[in-house]
């Protein structure tokens, strides 16, 4: 049996400390009306998931079209089609890995906000295409801010969060990643190719404008000496009616034990590899599951398919399944347990939002900048030989062969879940890192 956190003690964290924490009756002051700056703040950073939930899946109905188009110079083979489509995830890789490098040096927030240059960028290229090379490079830049946002915007979300509503408003990066994908469905149904592009420019336009009013994460800006910012972005996102000075010290005590960058050497201590392997896998599984391939030619696969409705209308469908199976997710998230709707779910109400939120809780505060970027790239390199290789694979062998791989591969995902994943919920970023740092093995039981 999973040994519970809070019994954890040792150097670096102490059960009974000399301070208590806030009794019951002043945590249950901070309800829902508390966190209405919480919940506005992630709001702003996640319209950055949106984006990304939309470039995504902008291949889906703009393949179909391009292939039967009869400019010459937009005309897509086969083989230019795989690449249209698979380029994103090399763009969402780069973007991974400057996260490694921006997350830490300009902060979560403005990391976020500086992903919608390639993004707009992106849009406009592709919205204006004449020829190949605009639609791939326009491809390539949206794949970029979407990787950047992937790595920063959950680190930003959990580093706001209350641990009460943590698992809830951790579920909403990969909540608004669906609603992007759902509402380019829809309006495909609607638009050309090319207005599909200038629509996508509208997210990142209002995210840049409310992200301009959020403050930056408290713990960035303590691991950057700027206490006082800290104190009051911490302030004004809990509310002025409650005492927040608590929650600081705890915030402020882990982050000077962490103040250093953790050093090569220091990476192969259990207490920091663990949770950055248990994290790195977690995204490496995720994409083997076949997620992006599967999306980004949802419709084409639907058109090799004898299904009764339209390919365009079943692929709006399966993003209005998966938008309603991620807000379930996000609504029992912090009741049932990160790892039992990892269990018991498909992919749009477990690995999907919960690999996401497990990867910003587990990842030690000294690494989580760099250690998130590792894990996007590696996941993002991985998308990219799945996505790539699908189409030759479906015309060489059948539709049923990557699909078999897939389901194997979700096999062995439950048997990492039972055997690696620890449960998270209901403890803060502090505990789940000491947890990690006193040694034991019980999170692997």
């Amino acid at each position: 049996m999973q040994e519970p956190l809070l019994g954890a003690e040792g150097p670096d964290y102490d059960t009974f400390p000399e301070k208590p924490p806030p009794s019951p009756g002043d945590r249950a002051r901070v309800g829902t009306l508390q966190n209405k700056r919480v919940f506005l703040a992630t709001f702003a950073a996640v319209l950055g998931n949106f984006s990304f939930g939309y470039a995504l899946v902008y291949t889906s109905p703009v393949i179909p079209a391009l292939e039967r188009s009869l400019d010459p110079d937009l005309h897509l083979t086969k083989s230019q089609a795989s690449w249209f489509g698979s380029v994103f995830t090399l763009g969402a890789a780069a973007g991974g890995l400057s996260a490694m490098i921006l997350n830490d040096l300009l902060g979560r927030k403005l990391s976020i906000m500086f992903s919608a240059v390639p993004s707009a960028a992106g849009y406009a290229l592709m919205a204006g295409a004449h020829g190949l090379w605009m639609l791939l490079l326009g491809r390539t830049l949206t794949g970029f801010a979407g990787g950047l946002t992937a790595a920063c915007i959950p680190v930003y979300v959990s580093e706001i969060a209350p641990p009460g509503v943590r698992g809830a408003l951790g579920a909403t990066p990969q909540l608004m990643a669906v609603f992007g994908s759902l509402s380019l469905y829809a309006l495909g149904l609607l638009l050309p190719w090319r207005w599909l592009a200038v629509a996508g420019e509208a997210p990142v336009l209002i995210m840049i404008l409310l992200l301009s009013f959020m403050p930056n994460s408290p713990r960035f800006l303590l691991s950057r000496g700027r206490d006082e910012e800290a104190l009051r972005a911490l302030a004004w996102l809990r509310g002025t009616d409650v005492d927040v000075h608590w929650e600081f010290e705890q915030i402020q005590d882990n982050v000077r034990r962490q103040s250093s960058r953790v050093s090569w050497a220091e990476a192969r201590a259990p207490h920091v590899c663990r949770p950055i392997t248990v994290a790195l896998l977690m995204r490496l599984l995720q994409q083997l599951t076949g997620i992006t391939p599967i999306l980004v030619y949802l419709q084409s696969i639907f058109d090799s398919t004898a299904v009764l409705l339209p390919p365009k209308d079943d692929a709006a469908i399966v993003g209005a399944v998966r938008l309603l199976s991620v807000l379930i997710a996000a609504l029992t998230m912090d009741l049932a347990g990160r790892k039992v709707l990892l269990f018991v779910s498909g992919y749009a109400m477990g690995w999907g939002p919960i690999t996401w939120l497990l990867m910003s809780e587990v990842l030690p505060l000294r690494a989580r900048g760099v250690a998130s970027g590792l894990c996007v790239l590696a996941s993002w390199l991985t998308a990219f030989v799945l996505t790539k290789s699908f189409l030759p694979v479906v015309s060489t062998f059948g539709l049923q062969v990557p699909f078999f791989f897939f389901a194997a591969i979700c096999l062995v995902s439950l048997v990492f879940t039972g055997c690696c994943v620890p449960e998270t919920k209901g403890r803060s970023l502090e505990q789940i890192e000491s947890f990690f740092r006193t040694g034991r093995r019980s999170f692997l039981r």
